[in-house]
């Protein structure tokens, strides 16, 4: 009897993933407060290379706040707060099962802490999240993407204050009730385990404001894990028909040779970088966490409360896939450090090109803690041109696509659960490291530049007619 599955399930959702800080724009509007998002700059004198959010000190929060002669791309983004009606039935022109879209918490509790949630900013997203049904879209749902309210980090530390595990778990279960029968598919937090490069972006933690910012960080993706353990009970005990998942940002490093140093050093690395999935997923905390807090000396307080809570575990697993690195010995005592592989091409912005790695991801994950997969972003930044007829040829986008689908239908036939696809980025948008509209990703082109001049009129580029030939023959058809 034949066992091999031959194709993408019929159930197969098709769709896309964009971030409300990096397209909403109205960054101001309707009782908003600051977040973290609208304080990441655009710099054009960075190589392109070595463009990504680093560490904020309290100094840089408080300038950026008060610039009025500085570049910040997410406070406008592509006015989809606007726009979102018209952009919707766009995206359902192609067919998208399902979209992904996050809700800016600061919009929600302006303030974090708010004692009660802001109405405006629950009314727009409840008839966004209608919009998205009434276009024959499933939604997934990001609770929180780089979008903490700037103020839990300089009236509070961030993640690093306990007080933002019940802000957060507060948070969550407003958007649960209030979405429950809307909503079915939830991420609670968007790459929980980039703490490097989106440190501040993601964990809010000053880095003049603790005397050990490594401690600080484990310490606050601790309490992100022990909200998110939190959040999914509640949704588990009040609304049962919800999915809740949790998400990596994916991407295998290999060993950069056979000596077993270095094939050492990337078993310990890829560890830490499973870690967080291994916690939220498996409910515990591995051994080889405690042995890397020991030998990196590095302090986390892990209660006995926390770990019964840590035992709710997600339903589903979710992972994006942009690249991969390779791991030596030396990279590995460098900071648990991962390096360009310089066997495979990459992108512009040095991001490595490898269609394989995708389908190894899938197995590994799929061994590892047999739960349904979603690959929640996939895609390739690079520039376009509009031609003087106003086309768009981006076959090396379509050719970037076409490799990586046609690895997740090799993992598929592999015996992998994989149960969706969303493309990052398919509306033009600002890029989340770099702060900039040039680095583009969509199907659909926006018209404007990295300091928010154009028209911001939408046209189709080529790919666009090719993700909706993939999407109407489901995967079958990736010519």
């Amino acid at each position: 009897m034949n066992r091999v599955p031959t194709g993408f399930p019929n159930d197969f959702l098709w769709g896309g993933a964009v971030a409300a800080n990096q397209l909403e724009g109205a960054w101001d509007q309707d009782g908003k407060g600051w977040c973290i998002a609208d304080i990441n700059e655009f710099r054009d004198d960075i190589a392109i290379d070595k463009k990504y959010n680093e560490e904020v000190d309290s100094t840089f929060v408080k300038e950026a706040m008060e610039a009025t002669d500085r570049v910040f791309p997410k406070r406008w983004g592509i006015d989809f707060y606007h726009t979102y009606k018209e952009d919707l039935k766009l995206l359902a022109g192609m067919g998208f099962k399902t979209f992904r879209t996050s809700i800016n918490w600061s919009r929600i509790f302006p303030n974090g802490d708010d004692a009660e949630p802001n109405e405006a900013g629950l009314q727009f997203y409840e008839d966004l999240f209608k919009e998205i049904v009434k276009n024959g879209m499933e939604p997934m749902i990001t609770i929180s993407h780089y979008e903490m309210p700037l103020a839990l980090t300089t009236n509070y530390l961030g993640w690093y204050s306990r007080e933002t595990i019940d802000f957060f778990t507060k948070y969550c279960e407003t958007v649960f009730d209030r979405y429950a029968g809307l909503v079915k598919y939830w991420i609670i937090v968007n790459q929980i385990n980039l703490i490097g490069h989106e440190s501040f972006n993601h964990l809010g933690v000053a880095s003049d404001r603790v005397d050990d910012l490594m401690s600080a960080k484990y310490q606050a993706v601790h309490n992100e894990m022990v909200a998110c353990a939190r959040a999914t009970k509640y949704a588990h005990e009040h609304h049962p028909e919800m999915q809740i998942g949790m998400m990596l940002c994916g991407g295998p490093s290999y060993a950069a040779s056979a000596k077993p140093e270095d094939q050492l050093a990337t078993l310990k690395h890829n560890q830490m970088e499973y870690f967080y999935s291994d916690v939220l997923l498996r409910g515990t905390y591995p051994g080889y966490a405690y042995r890397y807090f020991q030998d990196h000396d590095i302090h986390v307080m892990v209660t006995e409360g926390d770990l019964e809570d840590l035992k709710n575990t997600a339903d589903f697993f979710s992972f994006s896939y942009y690249y991969t690195r390779v791991v030596t010995k030396e990279s590995y005592e460098n900071g648990n450090d991962a390096i360009r592989n310089p066997d495979i091409p990459a992108s512009d912005w040095g991001w490595s090109i490898d269609p394989i790695g995708l389908r190894i991801l899938l197995n590994e994950f799929w061994d590892r803690y047999q739960k349904p997969i979603y690959i929640t972003e996939n895609g390739i930044g690079a520039y376009d041109t509009v031609e003087e007829d106003g086309s768009i040829h981006d076959t090396y986008r379509i050719d970037y696509l076409r490799a990586h689908l046609e690895q997740v239908r090799e993992a598929i036939e592999d015996g992998v659960d994989v149960r969706g696809y969303y493309a990052w980025g398919p509306i033009d948008l600002v890029s989340c490291s770099s702060s900039e509209m040039s680095k583009r990703y969509g199907f659909i082109y926006v018209d404007l530049d990295d300091y928010g001049h154009g028209t911001g009129k939408r046209s189709l580029k080529d790919s666009y007619a090719w993700y909706k030939k993939v999407i109407a023959s489901n995967g079958a058809d990736l010519a």
